[in-house]
Formats: C-alpha cells, structure tokens, sequence
C-alpha cells in the first residue's frame, strides 16, 4: 500500500509540473561484501557486520533514501526471463534471514526496508565469460601476454585504491570511490582492450566483449521493462557493470541517469 500511495503522488506532482516524466534510474556500483571471490579481480575488506560498518552502512541507507526511490532492483536472479521479487527480502522483514554480508542485503534490503517498501526486484542474468581463450591466445603473443598483464594491473590498482579508502574511512566513502564517473569509464577499459586480442578468425577478444555486453544488456532490459515513467530506482550491482548499465539508461528515451554520488553520504 505505502508503494502504490507513493507512486500516486510521484504522478500527481508530474502532473502538476505540466511535463511528462521520465524514470529515474540510479545505478549504485558496490563491491562485493561478502568476498566470494568468484570474479577476475576482487577486493579485500573487512567485516560488514562490523559495528562501525553497519552503522556506515545504516548512514548509506538513510542517505540515499533522500533520493525518494520507488524501486529497488539488485543483482538477484530474473526469472521466467522478467524481473523477479527477491523471496529472501521477506525473511528479511519478518527476521528470519541470518546475518548475511552480501550486498544485496546490506544496501538493496535495507534501503527498501527504510523506504517500507514490500518488495525488492531480482533483474540479473547470467552469461558466459570467456576469459580463459583471451589469456590463452594472449600467451602465444608476448606483447599481447604483456599487454593483458597490464590491464589486470590497471584493475588491481583501482582496487587497491579503494582498499585504503575502506581501510581509512567508510563504506559511504568507499562507494562514492566507486560511483565517480571518471573512474567509472575508467574501468570500462579493460572490457574495451579486448577487441585487440585477435587475429584473423580467431577472435576470443570479440567473444569475450559480446559475452558482457549480452550479458549486460539483458540485465538493461529487465530493468527498463520494471520501471514505470514516474519510477525512481536505486539499482545496486557489481561495479563492473556500472558502465554499461548507466550507458543503457542514459542513452534510452524515457529515462534519466541519476549520479549515486549526488546522494551518498560524504
């Protein structure tokens, strides 16, 4: 009920404002803070479920309320190909969920739960990634071999900086790190040097670049495909995702891209 009430009145101050609207999207990149270490690269932090970062984390949540979303979208299962409510989030609610540090639950439930929000959307979907024929091909080319180092340095540095802005300050600090648009494109870079891994018919580069971007932009669809016009979303997502999900929602008619960093506690 206090969903509906809220989207009624996002649509009477569009009307009122005497324009159509557009949603609002906002895609919050995060590291993972559970520490699974399934990805390429990964960071090292210490314990969310720290007292001092869970208050942090409480401070992210009340901050990025002042956004007035609508909608929460997380990095959870779609399923039967649409956007799908995270069941786990109900636990959440009613205290059945053990402590749990992954950001699904640290940011996306509780900032929906602050929100009294009843539902939290799942829009991910899986995909290949390919990464083992780039390396491969890459070690029958040294200079390429060379190259492919360098880029996994690139990241590692990156990482590396956000580790001691973790270690030094907070997990809003840590996010805003994350969520600046230089650094964003920045990231994106990897992705993009791929295309000059091949030669000929042998492409694992191409492959590898077609696999995320498929990936990504099916994630984009499920997104778009939630959101009404008068929406407000807070999409929390792995931050290698980050470019291509903002790309899709700022270049998509309809939608405005909103800056987390514009929110997020400083």
């Amino acid at each position: 009920m206090a969903e509906i009430f809220r989207r009624l009145l996002a649509s009477a101050a569009c009307l009122f404002a005497g324009h159509a609207c557009a949603a609002e999207v906002m895609i919050l990149g995060t590291y993972h803070m559970a520490n699974p270490g399934l990805d390429l690269h990964n960071v090292k932090s210490d314990d969310v479920l720290l007292p001092r970062r869970q208050a942090e984390l409480a401070d992210v949540a009340t901050s990025l309320s002042r956004f007035r979303p609508t909608l929460v979208a997380v990095e959870s299962p779609a399923k039967g190909g649409a956007a799908a409510k995270v069941e786990k989030y109900h636990q959440y609610l009613d205290g059945r969920l053990a402590d749990s540090r992954n950001e699904v639950v640290q940011i996306g439930f509780r900032l929906a739960r602050a929100m009294n929000f009843t539902e939290v959307w799942g829009i991910d979907v899986e995909g290949d990634f390919p990464y083992e024929a780039v390396k491969n091909f890459a070690d029958a080319y040294r200079p390429l071999a060379e190259r492919l180092d360098a880029m996994n340095a690139t990241v590692e540095r990156m990482l590396d900086g956000l580790n001691r802005v973790l270690k030094a300050g907070t997990i809003g600090a840590g996010l805003r790190y994350m969520n600046e648009p230089a650094r964003v494109i920045e990231g994106n870079a990897f992705y993009q040097n791929l295309l000059l891994f091949g030669s000929g018919g042998e492409q694992p580069g191409v492959a590898l670049l077609n696999a995320w971007q498929a990936r990504n932009n099916a994630i984009c669809a499920r997104l778009l495909q939630l959101a009404k016009k008068d929406d407000r979303v807070v999409v929390v997502y792995g931050s290698g995702h980050a470019f291509l999900l903002r790309q899709c929602v700022a270049q998509m008619p309809g939608f405005r891209l909103v800056e987390a960093n514009d929110y997020l506690p400083r």
